[in-house]
């Protein structure tokens, strides 16, 4: 089959999938599509080279993936240009490195308790992600989404390892700060 007619019938097929995975990690609707535009794009370019070893499925997914870091790669240069201080600023802790009592963790609901649906929670924590800092969503994206372990991601944004266990920190009490506010008191 032509490198064409796959493209036609690589858009039927997972163009609505290759989306749905790229949109929450970008959170961003218009870099989704086009970095889905961009995985389609490479495929085509590259089809001679495609060996058949895995599923075109997982092909595209492994293209995407790739051009997803690369988009983290590129925002990062600007982003950590100028990194936030490390020094005690957040609130969350006192002197002794202890929480503070007004920061201190909650317990949470214990989800049978709540009646989570996945679908909705999930909407939530998407917009507690769009509340971080461009570069605090990349970090947490490419540990938790993308399931980098923290050299690769340090590597891949060109960061000290400082630098990301601070932006990594900060984004998890963001997230749980939101969380708790707008899906666990509910």
């Amino acid at each position: 089959m032509s490198a064409q007619l796959n493209a036609t019938k690589w858009i039927d097929e997972y163009g609505d999938m290759l989306y749905r995975y790229a949109l929450p990690r970008v959170n961003d609707a218009d870099t989704a599509k086009d970095l889905v535009q961009d995985t389609f794009l490479a495929a085509w370019r590259n089809y001679d080279n495609f060996k058949g070893e895995i599923s075109e499925k997982n092909w595209l997914y492994a293209i995407l993936k790739n051009k997803i870091i690369d988009h983290f790669r590129k925002a990062s240069v600007r982003l950590t240009e100028s990194l936030p201080s490390t020094a005690g600023e957040d609130g969350f802790f006192d002197d002794v490195q202890h929480w503070t009592d007004a920061a201190s963790p909650r317990e949470w609901q214990n989800s049978s308790d709540t009646g989570i649906n996945r679908k909705d929670f999930y909407k939530v924590l998407q917009s507690c992600k769009q509340k971080l800092k461009k570069i605090q969503d990349m970090v947490f994206t490419m540990k938790y989404m993308e399931g980098m372990d923290s050299e690769e991601i340090c590597k891949a944004l060109n960061l000290t390892a400082s630098n990301y266990w601070v932006l990594m920190h900060r984004a998890k009490l963001q997230l749980r700060a939101c969380l708790e506010k707008n899906w666990f008191t509910k």
